[in-house]
């Protein structure tokens, strides 16, 4: 019983954190654009959250490895409350790009450290169930935390406190446990030249989804705000956009699973090729017109990610699922650092729609990579691909691999061996899944 509680006492952490995380994405671009911070700006507060993310990925293991899991996770949510109060008192374009940068550093030390955790009680049996439900409170919590924004507001300091009680109470799991601390942090392993041989079309979905993702998620807002929407409006615009990417993972994974992936991969990202066209086009004034669109787009965008990991992993071989995920991690990261500058600066050039420019160019151009793969390279056969797991892009840290059960063969591989009993009282309640558990990596 008292693993079950530290399970689901882990799960509140990674929630408190993602509920921060949603709402002070969302609240800075909308906050920075009303007090008139230039769009160029704007893509650099966005670009610097990718760099930090990205650092604290690669950094953050050497930290714990010195003092602790929980000394540093204490470090890391008592730096990311600072940064977002910051960013209440030191309201300008330069400080907020800088503490952006702080932010996503801390945020990816703190989520690693949660994973880590998760995966000290995870074992092959249930480390799909454990990590399904992972995945599912982090895009849910994240998303409530979007829609905080329609209730908080933008302007004043309610926003900004809620967001910082929500950060420092994210480190009350790991501060108040008893068990022994997990082992040392998975370090990003990376092999850009593995993931290429391995999968071309991985290597091409990781930068083209940071690119469009990026761009999307740090300076839509912007658009909605240029459009005439409140923020009530622009919490709702994400929440759909949000949530139609959820639900549409397990549809779309599924049919992965049966099918050739760069299929799905083409749907989906001519889809969203569509979308961002139909959006250049018709340039929608606020109105259930650009909701539906919006809709359409987190439909399509937001699964790719996640299928393009799937496949790269079904023509790894044994043990190299951490190397070749690391390299879509850096990868997708330097696209979503880039994205926001460059829709920036389309964006301020010609006018805010330029942001679908972005998005409807690196999505077209991921269609016709896969389509043209196709003509070279047979897919593996369905009965030997390892099954689809959700993902989310801008959430993923080398730990969260560790986590992904499909990374159960790089366990000889890694420098640490990871031992705990799973309570039975959570393998009882949700079916693990099998079919991870019977197929090598």
């Amino acid at each position: 019983m008292a693993s079950v509680i530290k399970i689901y006492a882990l799960f509140l952490g990674s929630a408190l954190l993602m509920f921060g995380g949603g709402l002070q994405g969302l609240l800075l671009s909308v906050r920075g654009a009303e007090e008139g911070f230039s769009l160029v700006a704007l893509g650099l507060i966005g670009t610097g959250w990718s760099i930090g993310f990205v650092a604290g990925s690669l950094f953050v293991p050497l930290v714990v490895r010195k003092v602790g899991h929980i000394r540093a996770f204490s470090v890391m949510a008592a730096i990311g409350t600072i940064t977002i109060l910051l960013n209440l008192l030191w309201i300008n374009d330069v400080s907020w790009i800088v503490l952006r940068a702080l932010s996503g550093f801390c945020f990816a030390g703190a989520a690693m450290i949660v994973e880590s955790w998760l995966n000290e009680v995870a074992e092959n049996k249930s480390r799909g169930t454990i990590f399904s439900i992972y995945v599912t409170i982090n895009m849910a919590a994240s998303t409530i935390g979007q829609i905080a924004m329609s209730v908080t507001g933008t302007a004043g300091y309610l926003p900004f406190v809620i967001g910082a009680i929500s950060f420092i109470c994210a480190v009350l799991p790991t501060a108040l446990t008893s068990s022994p601390q997990p082992k040392p942090l998975q370090s990003a392993k990376i092999d850009i030249g593995l993931l290429y041989r391995t999968s071309p079309i991985a290597a091409i979905a990781s930068f083209s989804v940071g690119m469009a993702n990026g761009a999307f998620g740090t300076l839509a807002p912007v658009y909605g705000y240029e459009r005439g929407l409140d923020a009530s409006g622009i919490a709702l615009l994400f929440a759909l956009a949000a949530i139609l990417g959820a639900v549409a993972q397990v549809p779309f994974g599924r049919l992965s699973d049966r099918i050739d992936r760069r299929l799905v991969l083409i749907g989906l990202a001519g889809f969203a090729a569509i979308i961002g066209a139909l959006m250049v086009v018709i340039n929608p004034e606020a109105g259930w017109g650009m909701y539906v669109l919006f809709a359409a787009y987190g439909f399509a965008a937001n699964p790719i990610y996640a299928v393009a990991v799937a496949h790269a992993n079904d023509f790894a071989k044994d043990g190299e699922f951490a190397k070749i995920a690391g390299g879509m991690l850096m990868i997708c990261g330097v696209g979503l650092a880039i994205g926001p500058a460059v829709a920036s600066l389309i964006m301020g050039a010609w006018n805010p729609v330029g942001l679908f420019v972005v998005t409807t160019t690196f999505h077209g151009a991921l269609a016709g990579a896969a389509y043209l793969r196709m003509r070279v390279r047979n897919s593996v056969d369905a009965n030997e691909r390892a099954p689809f797991q959700p993902m989310s892009d801008r959430q993923v840290t080398p730990e969260t691999f560790a986590l992904d059960p499909r990374g159960e063969s790089d366990e000889d591989d890694m420098p640490v061996h990871r031992e705990a009993a799973v309570p039975d009282e959570l393998i009882e309640t949700v079916e693990p899944n099998n079919d991870v558990q019977d197929k090598p990596v």
